[in-house]
């Protein structure tokens, strides 16, 4: 392995997840026929590029004068790090940021055959193309410079980290608290019969005030979900337009609702300032 210092590393890491952030920020902008600020942070990083890049290199480059190690090993590196990425996102956040289901050869849809080969091909253009420009280009900086490179890019990257973390977090309690007043209703939906049972043996004084305690509640349920999204709606509404794939396999509906919500009432908001 080439003798990389920590700073040219780290440089390392932040360009390849900015040229990720580029090509997925292209790709998916063409497909939404809109720009589209992809990705998990605000700012144009893509981690998993820069991971990804950083853990093929580290096992790619020992053996990158032969395509066909090239190839398998990278394939395998990316594949596994997509895969745990992915699984962990879904498992923390509720969410899946990137989805393959239906996809030929899928793995809980985290992972897929045509993934796998497109990370194999990119470790052969990375390591007998892209790197060895950057890394000449990297090593050509002064390493004072590259050092201090890296101490202004890590705050600004880590704030950015921390940030759409806890957004992302805001949206895993928001699904999670919904769900728990989504259970409260099917609940009360399930008493329904026996609600109309009491109804029909109580007088018509105690139909009313069971009919009226109902409405009651119902109207109560209904006014925790619209405090609910009104809290975290203006948190996450940039997760959700920089992942407009985004699910939750979990809270399928309550995502999906909620998503339709925040983006409608953003569209509004912006056709309102320009009249």
């Amino acid at each position: 392995m080439d003798n990389y210092t920590i700073s040219q590393w780290c440089l390392f890491f932040y360009l390849y997840s900015f040229i990720g952030w580029v090509w997925e920020s292209a790709y998916v902008s063409v497909h939404q026929k809109r720009f589209v600020n992809r990705g998990f942070l605000k700012g144009p990083f893509l981690p998993i590029y820069g991971s990804g890049a950083l853990c093929v290199l580290a096992a790619v480059l020992p053996v990158r004068e032969d395509p066909v190690k090239t190839f398998l090993v990278g394939m395998l590196v990316a594949t596994v790090l997509e895969y745990i990425t992915g699984a962990l996102m879904e498992r923390i956040f509720r969410v899946r940021y990137w989805d393959y289901t239906g996809k030929f050869l899928n793995v809980n849809g985290h992972v897929c055959l045509a993934s796998a080969l497109c990370w194999g091909v990119m470790s052969l253009i990375l390591t007998r193309g892209v790197h060895f420009y950057l890394s000449e280009a990297v090593c050509a900086i002064p390493q004072p410079y590259a050092a201090w490179a890296v101490l202004v890019i890590t705050p600004v990257f880590t704030a950015d980290f921390v940030t759409s973390f806890t957004v992302a977090f805001h949206l895993r309690e928001f699904l999670d608290q919904n769900g728990r007043i989504q259970e409260e209703l099917r609940k009360l939906l399930d008493k329904k019969e026996l609600l109309e049972a009491a109804v029909q043996e109580a007088g018509e004084k105690a139909k009313d005030q069971i009919i009226q305690e109902l409405r009651e509640l119902y109207m109560k349920i209904g006014e925790r979900k619209g405090q609910l999204q009104q809290i975290y709606s203006k948190s996450v509404r940039g997760l959700l337009k920089r992942n407009p794939t985004a699910y939750s396999v979990r809270y399928r509906e309550s995502f999906n609702e909620l998503k339709k919500n925040i983006l409608e009432n953003w569209k509004k908001y912006r056709e309102d300032r320009k009249q």
